[in-house]
């Protein structure tokens, strides 16, 4: 398939130099699509159907065989080789069982090592005397060791997960799942079907995944190249609003309160307040001829704007034609005939200009915030009513910055910037917006994401219990409401396919104390898992720890808190081990990564070292948020987890 668009011949079929750059450009990205993956098969499944899809099965329709896999392949006549996992006849494949059959007579999966075809195993789902079995190959494959990035679940996907998978473009959709539940590949994964189905619609209007932070993001980033989707692109939310260079820190506190979604109003009034009641007529003289708008219908209709409630920016754009209109309305009464270019040249009349600078001034979004956070007056008229005084003193700046560049901005200010920057001007909207560790997100910056797909819609994923920051949300439906997706459907994973169940048991002890009521991960996994508690005197036995899992076969991560981080890699140098930093690609040589428990989330190892769990705990500005961090740690282990401590384990682990 890809020596068929490499030796395309595209001279005689283009009319010109555009259209043949452009062409060349779309055979390229098919190209690179069609690149191959020397560890990737490209079928994993086979589906036996008893009779043709969509077939009359009262007429004794012969069945048909389909070959699943990641893509569609087609042989050099065209005829298909290859179904690809997201078409309507593959679902069976993953939703289909004993009880509902769906017309398969066989089911049949492939399993692989490396690239090479090892084994195969069946299903006769129609045959009533052949008893469910869970599948073994399956089982191997979630249990596979980790090494280098996340890779693709299609040969894997659960029915539960696949429902989420295929639900429709039109509705938004809320995961929440426990550690190792596969939320994030499934929230990919609807990425690459939503493409598969609406591909022409998503071309138009972009697609977009967001993550945490950036070692997130390159963990995940082959995953959708992989099935051959290479359009989407990946953000976190601080890429997002990065109207300004951060360089500076808020308090917890001032954090908490910038990121509430009061702030919006505050921003509304501010903005809004730059509107001046007009003071005087506009005279506009053409030719021989003056014609004056009085100041009480220029009142009338900033008045009207206003209260239609429209983009500051486009309400200001709106004002010289209103203006304009009003000096028409007496043209036609004097009977003259003005037609659409004269009130165009109105509305760029000397007198008209000068009335809407007046009367609705241009706003900076970044010079509005800096006068916000710098002016006590004015943050205190514009805050009336909406934060208390306290609440207003701690989020001024200490020492005001004379400029915007000046300024020491702090992540939560550039939300504000972008608050303000849609109040003035619309943000552009995307087709689909996946947004991952969801539950991190403060009101505000829900509402900055919310404004890239207010004409589209939203997979939010997230677990409660990972919320490790001072405004974590405390219920979806809290959250849904600031990104403006009120209606999206939430959907709760419990299946636990990463974490082992020894493990898993162990950090859920941890969960009354920080998500009261959030069911706990049961693990499906056959293999219990190595875990094991150890009393250590020295930084060296941790090291140890680590040589002693870097003996079996997968990556080991080294997660301790941030604090802790240069002590244990010079320990790790002086013991001579390498490491990587996280979201670096592990490789055979080098399997050992060391990571701040601040930077775990989203990320999983086969075995991980957890260092201090006290540490990790007091490394956060509160108990709550110190235990779910340690939360995130304990779950990052796929196949086993030693806990070293010296100091006294927390006590809510007991």
């Amino acid at each position: 398939m890809r020596e068929d668009v490499e030796n395309l011949d595209i001279r005689d079929v283009t009319a010109n130099w555009v259209n043949a750059a452009v062409l060349q450009r779309q055979m390229d990205e098919r190209i690179k699509a069609l690149a191959d993956l020397s560890h990737t098969p490209l079928f994993f499944g086979r589906l036996d159907y008893l009779h043709a899809p969509g077939a009359d099965k009262a007429e004794g329709a012969e069945g048909e065989r389909f070959y699943i896999g990641r893509r569609h392949v087609h042989d050099a006549e065209g005829d298909p080789m290859v179904i690809d996992w997201r078409a309507p006849v593959s679902q069976p494949f993953y939703r289909a069982s004993k009880k509902d059959p769906m017309d398969v007579g066989l089911r049949r999966r492939f399993g692989y090592t490396g690239g090479d075809l090892t084994a195969y195993e069946d299903e006769h789902l129609s045959d009533p005397s052949e008893t469910a079995a869970t599948s073994k190959l399956l089982q191997q494959e979630i249990e596979r060791p980790r090494v280098g990035p996340m890779r693709d679940i299609v040969a894997t996907i659960q029915p539960e997960q696949d429902e989420i998978v295929r639900g429709g473009l039109s509705g938004s959709v809320c995961v929440q799942g426990g550690p190792g539940t596969g939320k994030t590949a499934v929230g990919l994964h609807r990425v690459a079907y939503l493409l598969y189905a609406h591909r022409e619609r998503l071309a138009r209007t972009g697609t977009l995944v967001i993550g945490p932070n950036k070692s997130f993001l390159h963990y995940i980033e082959q995953v959708l190249p992989a099935l051959g989707e290479l359009e989407v692109k990946q953000a976190t939310v601080d890429d997002l609003v990065a109207h300004v260079e951060v360089r500076g820190t808020d308090t917890s506190t001032a954090a908490v309160i910038k990121g509430d979604a009061r702030m919006a109003e505050v921003l509304r009034r501010a903005v809004r307040a730059h509107v001046t009641p007009p003071g005087e007529p506009v005279v506009v003289v053409r030719g021989s001829r003056r014609w004056r708008v009085p100041a009480y219908e220029l009142d009338e209709i900033v008045r009207e704007l206003l209260d239609r409630d429209i983009r500051y920016g486009a309400a200001r754009e709106a004002l010289p034609q209103r203006i304009a209109h009003a000096v028409l309305v007496q043209m036609e009464r004097a009977g003259e005939a003005p037609d659409d270019r004269v009130q165009d040249a109105v509305a760029r009349d000397s007198a008209v200009k000068a009335a809407v600078k007046a009367i609705w001034p241009p706003v900076d979004p970044a010079r509005l915030v800096l006068r916000l956070l710098a002016d006590a007056d004015f943050l205190a008229v514009h805050a009336e009513g909406v934060l208390d005084a306290d609440e207003q003193k701690e989020i001024l700046w200490a020492k005001p910055a004379r400029s915007v560049k000046a300024a020491k901005w702090s992540p939560a200010d550039t939300v504000l910037i972008d608050e303000a920057t849609d109040l003035v001007q619309r943000t552009h909207s995307l087709g689909h917006v996946v947004l991952d560790e969801a539950q991190d997100l403060s009101p505000m910056q829900y509402r900055a994401v919310g404004r890239r797909c207010t004409t589209g819609s939203a997979t939010v994923l997230g677990d409660l219990a990972q919320g490790t920051t001072p405004w974590a949300t405390r219920s979806w439906g809290e959250a849904l409401a600031h990104l403006g997706k009120e209606e999206a459907v939430v959907e709760e994973l419990t299946a636990g396919f990463r974490v082992p169940t020894d493990v898993i048991t162990y950090a859920s002890r941890l969960l009354p104390h920080i998500a009261p009521g959030l069911t706990p991960v049961a693990s499906v996994r056959e293999n219990p898992g190595f875990f094991e508690l150890r009393a250590i005197a020295t930084d060296p036995e941790v090291i140890d720890s680590c040589r002693e899992l870097l003996r079996q076969e997968g990556s080991v991560g080294l997660i301790a808190a941030d604090a802790r981080v240069p002590a244990l890699a010079e320990a790790l140098a002086t013991a001579g081990l390498t490491y990587l930093g996280p979201g670096e690609e592990t490789t055979q040589d080098t399997r050992l990564t060391l990571v701040p428990a601040s930077l775990a989330k989203g990320l999983e190892y086969d075995y991980v070292v957890l260092d201090e769990p006290r540490a990790v705990v007091d490394g956060e500005p509160d108990e709550r948020t110190g235990l779910r961090r340690l939360y995130v740690a304990l779950t990052r282990a796929v196949s086993g987890l030693i806990v070293t401590h010296a100091a006294s384990l927390p006590p809510q682990l007991s």
